[in-house]
């Protein structure tokens, strides 16, 4: 309450304030016929008594007629509630304030929704209105919290651990490789700024600089279509450190969480466990598991391996074939036929693999198409290697290594949902697990041109040490020292530990990924004056924060986000501009016909 004329918070008064004269200032939330309404503000709600005296007519007159909503200033008494009237569930349910005199600061017209988190509202309607969003206790609280996180990570990094907060530009240059970056006109003909996906170059720049230790809460952009943990800007914990290996981040980032983790949300254990690449797509057909549950995809290849089956035998002749399935505990009796069908049908549609069924039926029997073409011995090794039980159902799935993973890790998460809609509890919505994956691939094949490279994570990854001269010989065989953080199957941070040698920095760029180097002369230039090791890591706020408080979408917890198709509903931006703004910048737009027809109408 300090530098304002209020006594109080409309959340804090509790039976020890009972005969103290207050003045709270709020939102009008409920009146109910001129006896008495409650007053909100962003810490909680109040009581308040309107006299019903002839003394204090006017008072009355100014809060019986306050429309819902009203910013409102009472002065008034605090009282015990009478006896049997006392709410529990609310804070300040033992007290109300009598009032005495009021003022009404700003009456509300008729509101586009109610300010109520129980009463559903669209999305689009939130969004264009979010000022008033703003005021749900939902929103309050994840903002709040956000607030309370990142202030406790600035005290463990800067004041605990020597980090300097740099704030590095928004204006720069075109960034090869990764995604699309949003183009920023200049004065220059022709010549464009780009908004940065991320501060990767300057924060390498800064380790060159010697200033071994960086940190920012940065804001950062990219040019791509909105998905549920997707912004065409978001916010990222931005890290980077000099003198430091793989090890020495991990550590780092664990007591980063510990310390600012929620109390609220319980206490979260250190170390971390990891998992390689390789062990995640084998068990869980992802980079990023979900290991709050089981159901791991299991390789039974060599089960199957005598067996007669056509499908099966041609998987396994081929180069990285292999047989894999998960197993759904109690399938047959929380998913019907209608389920099933829809979790091949995603197979075939998202990955073009097909999926067999096997169902245990309680008498401990197996049940599918393919149980006349196994013996007894494949039968006895299917239900020991999936430890299926009866009522279990199990997806199999034969192909390529990494097709037959990514399908089943897919249709792994599908079952869980359908599991979960129909009252098995799998996952606990109030666990945190998280995962370090570690030892990705430096590169990966373009998905539209797979004769050619791209970097899995970005251009400046170093290679893991081991791998080094594969670099050289079989580029697509090494290992990065690249990782990820995943927290309940969402990634939530990633980094690497960064090439400091200019000539293997151009050595990737131009031979491997043949970019143009020149347009990261600079970093180039700055790794042959003395460049220490450095490497670091990036933490997605907006995605942190949305998991910490189960919001369903990373736009929950951002004040003003961009909807799901990447505009401001609110102020309506993107927008058109005149010709005339454009001309500074040497710009004209070419419009399509049919848009130049809308124009003119």
């Amino acid at each position: 309450n300090s530098f304002v004329p209020r006594t109080n918070t409309c959340g804090e008064l509790r039976s020890a304030h009972v005969g103290q004269k207050v003045t709270l200032y709020g939102w009008v939330q409920y009146q109910r016929q001129g006896l008495f309404l409650v007053l909100r503000d962003f810490q909680g709600l109040t009581q308040v008594i309107i006299p019903q005296d002839e003394a204090h007519s006017h008072v009355k007159e100014l809060l019986s007629s306050a429309p819902l909503e009203s910013v409102v200033r009472v002065t008034g008494t605090v009282s015990p509630r009478p006896l049997g009237q006392e709410n529990p569930k609310m804070p300040t349910g033992d007290i109300e304030v009598k009032a005495e005199t009021a003022e009404i600061l700003n009456s509300c017209k008729k509101l586009p929704f109610e300010i109520k988190d129980f009463i559903k509202k669209s999305e689009a309607l939130r969004m264009q209105f979010r000022y008033l969003d703003l005021r749900s206790s939902r929103l309050q609280s994840a903002l709040r919290l956000r607030s309370r996180l990142v202030m406790s990570m600035r005290e463990y990094l800067c004041n605990l651990h020597g980090f300097v907060d740099v704030e590095t530009p928004t204006l720069f240059k075109r960034t090869p490789g990764g995604a699309k970056e949003f183009l920023v006109p200049s004065r220059e003909p022709g010549k464009f700024y780009s908004l940065p996906q991320s501060p990767q170059q300057f924060k390498q720049l800064l380790m060159v600089g010697g200033l071994d230790r960086y940190f920012q809460v940065a804001r950062c952009y990219r040019d791509e279509g909105s998905r549920p943990d997707r912004q065409p800007e978001f916010t990222q914990i931005d890290i980077e450190m000099s003198f430091v290996d793989q090890a020495g981040i991990q550590r780092l980032i664990e007591g980063l969480l510990q310390h600012s983790w929620p109390e609220e949300r319980g206490s979260i254990m250190t170390p971390f466990p990891s998992m390689t690449y390789e062990e995640a797509l084998a068990e869980y057909g992802t980079d990023k598991p979900d290991t709050r549950f089981g159901m791991k995809i299991v390789d039974i290849s060599d089960v199957l391996r005598g067996s007669n089956i056509h499908f099966v035998q041609h998987a396994l002749s081929c180069p990285h074939g292999s047989i894999r399935a998960i197993c759904i505990p109690q399938g047959v009796r929380y998913l019907t036929n209608k389920d099933l069908e829809s979790l091949k049908e995603s197979a075939r549609s998202q990955f073009n693999q097909e999926m067999m069924e096997i169902i245990r039926r309680p008498d401990g029997s197996l049940k599918s198409l393919l149980i006349k073409f196994l013996g007894e011995k494949e039968k006895s090794g299917l239900i020991q290697a999936l430890n299926i039980q009866e009522g279990d159902v199990v997806l199999l799935a034969a192909g390529e290594h990494k097709q037959v993973c990514c399908a089943l890790g897919a249709l792994r998460l599908l079952s869980a949902n359908l599991l979960e809609a129909a009252g098995l509890a799998l996952r606990d919505p109030t666990a945190f697990h998280f995962l370090w994956v570690v030892d990705f691939p430096l590169f990966l094949p373009k998905a539209e041109n797979p004769t050619e490279l791209e970097s899995a994570h970005h251009p400046f990854t170093a290679p893991h040490p081991s791998d080094a001269s594969l670099l050289y010989s079989d580029p697509t065989k090494v290992r990065s020292q690249h990782y990820d953080l995943v927290l309940n199957g969402n990634e939530v941070g990633g980094g690497s530990i960064r090439i400091h040698s200019a000539e293997q920095q151009r050595f990737v760029l131009e031979k491997v990924l043949k970019e143009d180097s020149e347009v990261l002369s600079h970093l180039i230039e700055a790794l042959e004056l003395g460049a220490p090791p450095h490497g670091g890591i990036a933490l997605g706020l907006d995605r942190l924060i949305a998991l910490i408080v189960d919001a369903p979408s990373i736009r929950d917890v951002i004040a003003f986000p961009k909807s799901f198709r990447g505009r401001d509903l609110m102020g309506n931006a993107p927008d058109y501009v005149t010709p005339e703004e454009l001309e500074p910048y040497h710009i004209q737009v070419s419009w399509p016909l049919e848009e130049k027809e809308a124009k003119k109408n």
